[in-house]
């Protein structure tokens, strides 16, 4: 029977762990960034192949917007109620659409949105990409003189980075209209009031920090999901531990990004 004082000895220690720990994670912050190289160097040598960036379209910005619909309708209206609640011995109602729009466009619709669907994205490029990986697919691609990169990541990179932004401004407008219905129907403010308001509050810089934002959420998410297929292993199950990984990664990398990128474009604009 093994005694504590082997098992002791065995144990590696809390600061082993935490350095192998550190050593790990920035291991897969070179590697990503070295796809994330490879990618850009594969983007840059001519056309990428339309059916494929097509499929990514349809599969990361139309099959999408139900959740983007439903998430950011109700994000408005709660938002709207919370608004009025919280302010309303302040005479809160009159500025309803101001804070609505402020926080949809500058922070909630990217940030909610990002996180909404690039789970679903990320997940399922994930559980693509790793089930063809422990298939041996890729390496059959490879042996077809097939860059896997170009045939796989290049086109699910791309769609990513150009549908984020497009379904951030479907997130803005029908958060605001989420908004707007509860401000008519509940508040009993005019339909036109509310609109001036916003379109009085809302800016250039507000919609271009915003939407901004969403180049980089897009291209991270799409970056981490194909890694983490490329470098799966261990059959279903692996495929199961990569595909959660993603979604983990994902969310807390978007969350990072957007309190720097938040600082860069209040910089800038």
């Amino acid at each position: 029977m093994t005694s504590i004082t082997e098992t002791r000895a065995d144990d590696p220690g809390l600061l082993t762990r935490i350095r192998e720990k550190f050593t790990r994670s920035f291991e897969y912050v070179g590697e990503l960034t070295d796809l994330a190289i490879q990618t850009m160097q594969q983007m840059r040598r001519g056309p990428i192949e339309r059916p494929l960036l097509m499929a990514q379209f349809d599969q990361i910005g139309v099959r999408s917007i139900s959740i983007v619909v439903i998430t950011s309708a109700f994000i408005g209206m709660v938002l709207a109620l919370q608004t009025a609640y919280a302010l309303e011995d302040f005479g809160g109602k009159l500025f309803i659409g101001t804070i609505v729009s402020l926080s949809l466009v500058r922070e909630l619709a990217p940030v909610l949105m990002s996180l909404m669907v690039g789970g679903r994205v990320g997940a399922g490029m994930t559980a693509e990409i790793g089930t063809m990986k422990v298939t041996e697919q890729i390496d059959a691609l490879r042996a077809l003189a097939t860059n896997p990169i170009r045939k796989l990541v290049v086109p699910r990179v791309l769609a990513t980075t150009i549908m984020f932004p497009l379904l951030t401004v479907v997130s803005m407008a029908l958060g605001i209209f989420g908004g707007l219905i509860i401000a008519v129907a509940s508040l009993h403010l005019s339909a036109n009031f509310y609109l001036r308001s916003v379109i009085e509050t809302v800016k250039y810089n507000d919609l271009a920090s915003g939407i901004g934002k969403t180049f980089f959420f897009g291209f991270t998410i799409a970056l981490i999901a194909c890694y983490n297929g490329l470098r799966t292993s261990g059959g279903a199950d692996g495929v199961g531990r990569a595909t959660t990984q993603t979604v983990v990664s994902g969310a807390i990398t978007v969350l990072i990004m957007d309190f720097f990128l938040t600082k860069l474009f209040l910089l800038i604009f």
